[in-house]
């Protein structure tokens, strides 16, 4: 894979014919699970298309100037041309593909999907779900001699990874940086034999069979199947979001906080994330504005009383989006207050949103009994209501959803399993 810098951005992009060009940041986990999905289309679609990677911080004033906003984004050239069409943050593989197919004759499309040869692979457990509670039960398997793969739509970590700071893991005196906890974790699951297959598209998912097919070519069988894909981030469902999001619309503020250094952001929620998560910005941002919809802040006391002593952050209380519009650089998010039914505007660069999370249930949400909220209902075993099918972490139903609440429910279903195979 080729790096090049903005100094060859004109000879080998504007003049390189078909060209993808991904922006890639350090310290950011969306470009990791890319990385290994960019290299594998580049080795199919590498005689057709070019494909080149550029350091985004080295090189901010032209990805500013090409409009880009986070880490990763992939662009698309033809012949001089950008292309409509932009990827941001976890960019799934198929979504590369399309595009990347939209670009070549048909005829040329067919000779390069003929290079894909399908395989099947056969374990006695897949999990689903590379997090805390997925890899804590694929560290139990393997140490009980269970031919065990894990598989995850991004590199292994889960949520823990985006976290900046974990400060009550049990075994570490002082705060650890989320990363290295989901690396250690991921490390030890992988030296132990667990059998990695990260960073993938998973295509279908039938729990009746135990069959799960990944990048729309791999199918892998298993006698069980651990379910540990958690939750992903709400959204507000307000005009303008979509539009916006990877675009100044940020979920993650380890990916993209360090991009708004001595600028204004927004950021919406009250809850442990947006409090924390805003006194993480405030290290980049000169100026935050924290909008939440209730009276007072859900966080933590000890977060609380951090935030309010912060003087780069100021609140609007009882208040709500409506509306997102970009306009120039800066984005105005239309607020209303909820006790007058004012409408008034805030001129930011970006705006952060953390309003709570929904379980990853999409592919199979029909076929197992839910709670009220969409959260899978498991016993004590973590046996969900489908024979052989297992749910742990923030993905099932339960009272309490922290990291060591996850861990405990991997290693019930990993002892569950081992005994019931031994």
């Amino acid at each position: 894979m080729k790096e090049i810098t903005s100094s060859e951005f004109e000879s080998e992009v504007l003049a390189g014919g078909k060209v993808v060009l991904d922006f890639y940041s350090t310290e950011c986990p969306p470009c990791e699970a890319l990385a290994p999905k960019f290299e594998n289309l580049a080795s199919l679609y590498g005689k057709d298309i070019k494909f080149f990677k550029m350091f985004r911080q080295q090189n901010k004033p032209l990805a500013e100037k090409l409009g880009v906003k986070s880490s990763p984004t992939l662009l698309f050239f033809d012949n001089g041309v950008q292309l409509p069409k932009t990827f941001s943050g976890g960019i799934k593989r198929s979504d590369i593909i399309h595009q990347l197919d939209s670009m070549l004759p048909e005829e040329r499309v067919k000779e390069i999907k003929m290079l894909i040869k399908p395989s099947v692979s056969e374990y006695d457990v897949i999990i689903l779900g590379a997090g805390p509670g997925g890899l804590t039960a694929g560290l139990y398997l393997c140490q009980s001699k269970v031919n065990t793969v894990l598989v995850d739509i991004a590199l292994p970590g889960g949520q823990v990874s985006t976290t900046h700071s974990v400060s009550n893991y049990p075994g570490f005196i002082e705060p650890q940086p989320g990363y290295m906890l989901s690396h250690n974790m991921s490390e030890q699951t992988k030296q132990c034999g667990t059998v990695y297959k990260v960073a993938v598209d998973v295509t279908k998912i039938d729990l009746e069979k135990k069959e799960v097919v990944i990048d729309e070519f791999e199918t892998i069988k298993a006698k069980k199947i651990i379910i540990a894909t958690g939750t992903s981030p709400n959204l507000m469902g307000v005009p303008g979001e979509k539009d916006l999001k990877g675009k100044g619309i940020s979920y993650c503020a380890t990916c993209d906080a360090k991009y708004y250094g001595d600028k204004e952001v927004v950021v919406i929620g009250g809850g442990n994330s947006a409090v924390e998560e805003a006194d993480f910005i405030s290290k980049f941002a000169s100026k935050i504005t924290m909008v939440h919809q209730f009276d007072a802040f859900t966080a933590n006391k000890q977060a609380q009383e951090k935030l309010f002593a912060n003087p780069k952050i100021s609140t609007l209380f009882e208040h709500e989006p409506r509306s997102f519009v970009r306009e120039g650089d800066k984005i105005i998010t239309e607020v209303e207050n909820l006790k007058t039914k004012k409408i008034s505007k805030l001129v930011s660069d970006g705006v952060f949103v953390f309003i709570g999370m929904k379980p990853n249930i999409e592919l199979f949400k029909d076929k197992l009994e839910l709670d009220k909220w969409g959260y899978i209902k498991t016993n004590e075993d973590m046996q969900t209501s489908m024979l052989g099918v297992y749910a742990v972490g923030d993905v099932i139903s339960k009272k309490y959803r922290q990291i060591t609440t996850a861990v405990a429910d991997g290693t019930i279903a990993a002892i569950a399993i081992a005994k019931e195979l031994d």
